[in-house]
């Protein structure tokens, strides 16, 4: 009696006994050779089968071409499992084949015998064998039970079916609510700070986030090309004088010399600096910069950066690297990195067009699309150039095209800004926006011998002929521009400018030349028409497409995640759980919020994905069209699909460190990517961009970051750590003066 005790406290103890868990059982038998005519199955005992009758015989599984599999489980202190093997015929009265030998025994999760071959005789006397595998693993009783819940769950009818993917209902009806699901303050009483860095709050101006001069040292001013090599390996510190701008002494600049191959008439050598050497002969003339691409990393010199070279295998003149992109984007780089010219791998998009039309407003939307596609762009804005050469204290007389010293300083800035661009590129850079008026064939000329045999130049001209739109970005540029932040007097920093316009139109130069696109009359969204010149190539294309779909119409568009969800409860991923209490309270408060936010907006539409979380979100949402999107589902979580965190780390711990040392590509098993969700996505994008009415999206939390990393111009890196709670609004405002974002809380 003793020893049988403590026997027990043992078994007890280590888990040998059914209080310690189940054994999960997986025979299989593998065998290329035999036809799919026979299907391997089991067949014995109790409590296996239940009889030797092989009409009830348990069907395996096909794994793969040559392997079957049955899995099932068992307590480990369960009874002796008597059973064999048998080959069963698909079609027809053929009997079935049993395998020779003696029974198979398996107590404990282990076979008796000769576990590793079963033989058949088929007819003929014909031999046929097949490889047999065993594996039994021990798992806890409340795994086990979550499978089975998530798996009961997982065959649970949507309570949304039925419901067609386009609905309009125009006439509102009256919903129920009680106290705690209407908003009884104004909507400001539920405003709350975005996270920093975010979408831009306030008005901005564009320019201001283009690049800064690679010769610009660190206290602003740019370098001097008389310092000599030895001291220019680090950025120079320039004197600055007491109103923190820098002095005149300091104000020297680096341009590439082109006269022996390129003397464009009309364009003097540059008489405060003379004639220079190449910029990229002087690496170490170089000062500060600040890297603000987005994508795959810039290739500096260092140990990390070599390997990710000696991984890639580039050519070694254009170190050119892939964009951080899946899909076809990933399919097209591929393509011309392999198969078109050296040239082609590098994108130039160069801006033409005079004044207050909207170039760099399309510039700043044409870089954040492609940074979010996962291109490395940037974006170089000439006029940030001449600022920081000159001062901002230009009248209209310095672009008068007979101001030969005023033609000198634009030109040698223009020169510089193209410079940088073409380095950039040589680095790593994929596509570069060029922002200035180039509103003369001699300067285009100019930039495309620069250009030559170092990158592709697609000329984006943007026309625009309506006066009261033009009249409006004026005043915009006064507002908002460094050039007039010093002029007190707004009225007479207008005429300036317009003697300024009036000055460019003078010479103006429609693009005739070299690839291009017009865009003509655009802005409004209002019709307009866009005419392309030898374009070709996948990237050249989704420029065309994405600039065919953009406008500036101002309209908001507000973002949220679906109302709290059962496996939000549980800590789920994934599945298409229905909302809980807390969540139907959600969707009754942003029913109220959208009621009151967007009233007088007869044309909005609420988008939603398929899952039924977001659906049930939107139910009480009356008197606009619903539209589902297949895009907008939540991050396909695979194999992991209705797993908490914990039990992925517990059951699948490669996995979990994987996702964990680089969330954006992890793709989970037979799952997806961040990168594929951004692929998925961006007909989302074009479509927002195009529609000029608001627009809700009730979506998830991972297909949000994605589209609000687009807004707000996030590093692509950034996207998978973003917040974005449950029960809160995020409203982008889009229009002429950028995305500025504001968000709600509706309830914690």
């Amino acid at each position: 009696m003793g020893s049988g005790a403590s026997k027990n406290s043992e078994d007890e103890e280590d888990g040998s006994n059914g209080g310690g868990g189940q054994l999960y059982v997986s025979l299989k038998m593998e065998n290329s050779k035999v036809e799919g005519e026979l299907t391997p199955h089991v067949y014995g005992s109790e409590p296996l089968v239940g009889s030797w009758d092989p009409s009830n015989a348990l069907p395996m599984l096909r794994e793969s071409a040559s392997m079957s599999e049955l899995s099932f489980v068992v307590p480990p202190d369960h009874e002796t499992l008597d059973f064999k093997f048998l080959l069963k015929p698909k079609y027809g009265d053929t009997p079935c084949v049993v395998e020779e030998g003696e029974n198979r025994i398996l107590t404990g999760g282990s076979l008796q015998g000769d576990a590793r071959v079963a033989l058949f005789k088929l007819e003929g006397d014909v031999i046929v064998e097949f490889r047999v595998f065993i594996n039994a693993v021990r798992v806890s009783p409340f795994d086990l039970a979550a499978s089975w819940r998530a798996y009961r769950e997982n065959l649970q009818p949507s309570i949304v079916r039925g419901i067609p993917d386009v609905s309009i209902n125009p006439d509102p009806t009256p919903v129920e609510s009680c106290p705690s699901e209407s908003l009884e303050l104004d909507l400001e009483h539920y405003e709350v700070p975005a996270p920093a860095p975010s979408a831009q709050s306030s008005l901005f101006y564009a320019a201001d986030n283009a690049e800064n001069p690679r010769s610009l040292s660190a206290s602003g001013s740019f370098v001097n090309d008389d310092t000599p090599k030895a001291a220019s390996k680090s950025p120079r510190v320039s004197a600055v004088s007491e109103d923190g701008s820098p002095s005149e002494k300091d104000m020297e600049i680096i341009v590439p010399d082109h006269s022996d191959s390129y003397s464009p008439s009309g364009v003097g050598e540059s008489k405060s600096v003379g004639i220079l050497s190449p910029i990229q002969q002087k690496d170490g003339q170089r000062g500060l910069f600040v890297d603000r691409g987005v994508g795959s990393p810039r290739l500096v010199k260092s140990v990390s950066a070599s390997s990710f070279l000696a991984d890639l295998k580039l050519d070694a003149p254009t170190k050119n690297s892939m964009p951080a992109a899946a899909g076809a984007v990933a399919a097209a780089a591929v393509a011309d990195q392999m198969l078109g010219p050296k040239e082609d791998r590098h994108l130039a998009i160069v801006l033409v067009g005079l004044p207050a039309r909207g170039k760099t407003f399309t510039a700043a939307k044409l870089t954040r699309y492609l940074r979010w596609l996962g291109h490395d762009t940037k974006h170089f804005n000439v006029g940030k150039y001449r600022r920081l050469k000159h001062g901002v204290n230009q009248c209209a007389d310095f672009f008068r095209a007979d101001n030969q010293e005023g033609v000198e300083a634009r030109t040698e800035v223009a020169a510089l800004a193209m410079e940088d661009m073409i380095t950039w590129m040589q680095d790593g850079g994929q596509v570069g926006i060029f922002d200035a008026t180039n509103s003369t064939r001699v300067r285009r000329n100019m930039l495309m011998k620069m250009a030559e045999g170092k990158c592709k130049i697609i000329f984006l001209e943007t026309l625009c002929n309506d006066e009261r739109i033009i009249e409006r970005n004026i005043r915009l540029k006064i507002q908002q521009s460094p050039d007039y932040e010093e002029v007190t007097d707004f009225e007479a920093g207008v005429k300036d400018f317009r003697d300024r316009l009036a000055n460019y139109e003078r010479v103006y130069e429609p693009v005739e030349e070299g690839s291009y696109i017009k865009m003509i009359d655009m802005v409004s969204g209002n019709g307009g028409q866009i005419q392309v010149n030898n374009i070709s190539g996948y990237l050249p294309g989704r420029i065309v497409f994405f600039l065919v779909n953009t406008h500036l119409t101002p309209r908001p568009i507000l973002l949220t995640r679906h109302g709290e969800s059962m496996d939000n409860v549980r800590g789920r991923t994934g599945g298409d759980s229905v909302i809980s209490e807390s969540g139907k309270i959600y969707a009754k408060k942003l029913a109220n919020f959208v009621e009151k936010r967007l009233k007088n907006e007869k044309a909005a539409s609420i988008w939603t994905s398929t899952l039924q979380r977001t659906i049930l979100t939107a139910g009480p949402i009356v008197g606009f069209p619903k539209v589902q999107w297949r895009a907008l589902d939540e991050i396909n979580s695979g194999v992991c699909d209705g797993m908490t965190y914990e039990e992925i780390k517990k059951n699948m711990p490669e996995e979990y460190e994987s996702r964990l040392k680089d969330k954006l590509r992890y793709r989970y098993p037979r799952g997806e990517s961040y990168l594929d969700v951004i692929q998925r996505l961006e007909p989302v994008i074009i479509e927002l961009e195009r529609q000029r009415a608001p627009v809700v999206v009730i979506s998830h939390q991972a297909v949000l970051r994605a589209l609000y990393s687009y807004f707000a111009d996030r590093p692509l890196k950034e996207i998978p750590q973003m917040e974005m709670p449950l029960h809160t609004i995020i409203e982008i405002q889009m229009g002429v003066s950028g995305v500025q974002e504001k968000r709600y809380k509706l309830m914690d």
